[in-house]
């Protein structure tokens, strides 16, 4: 079982290193979204490219990363702790990857994939949080900054899982510290506002 659980850990670290957005770009002819934009590799950056059907993709990719590895966790490794392991490690992928010299996104899609693959319900929560922030004050960060404050509760309410509601913690502390430049920006109202205009 610990050899099992070992090698979902570390298979769920190298898909999270996929960096998707990277590679969505140059599929599609866009700039380098670490060398352009906000230099986040994520789909938001991708969108401010121009381009709604690369951000789209980049997204899904983004999401399937957290969901694939832990939906295949619970199939398999029955204790929570170690399904919460997986996601921490798919999650940590992402935002260190080793592909591309551990320089990541910060793990919004990847970490709503995790969280949905654990409990849809809390998925949905969260995206009805993240919605409804985007919607009123139109900033993709501080929409991840709520959904991030907010996804441990949801667990602890939905699944009553301790170690889920640990590890969520944890994800959330470093989305949360992944964002401090945002939170900078935001406190200073310098955060751009979410465009829906693209090209294609």
């Amino acid at each position: 079982m610990l050899l099992l659980a070992l090698s979902f850990i570390v298979s769920a670290y190298l898909l999270g290193s996929i960096a998707s957005a990277v590679l969505v770009c140059r599929l599609f002819n866009l700039p380098d979204p670490r060398a352009s934009g906000s230099g986040n590799p994520g789909a938001t950056n991708v969108l401010r490219h121009g381009s709604k059907k690369a951000a789209v993709i980049t997204l899904l990719l983004d999401i399937f990363k957290g969901v694939i590895p832990v939906l295949l966790a619970k199939w398999l490794l029955p204790q929570p702790w170690l399904i919460g392991a997986v996601a921490l490690a798919a999650f940590l992928g992402h935002l260190y990857p080793i592909f591309f010299q551990f320089k990541g996104g910060k793990g919004v899609a990847t970490a709503f994939g995790v969280f949905t693959a654990v409990a849809w319900q809390v998925g949905l929560l969260l995206l009805l949080t993240w919605l409804g922030m985007a919607f009123v004050f139109r900033y993709s960060s501080l929409a991840a900054l709520t959904a991030a404050v907010l996804a441990p509760l949801y667990l602890l309410l939905l699944t009553q899982q301790l170690p889920w509601v640990l590890w969520a913690i944890l994800i959330s502390a470093l989305l949360i510290w992944r964002h401090r430049s945002n939170i900078h920006k935001l406190r200073n109202g310098l955060e751009d506002k979410i465009k829906l205009r693209s090209s294609s």
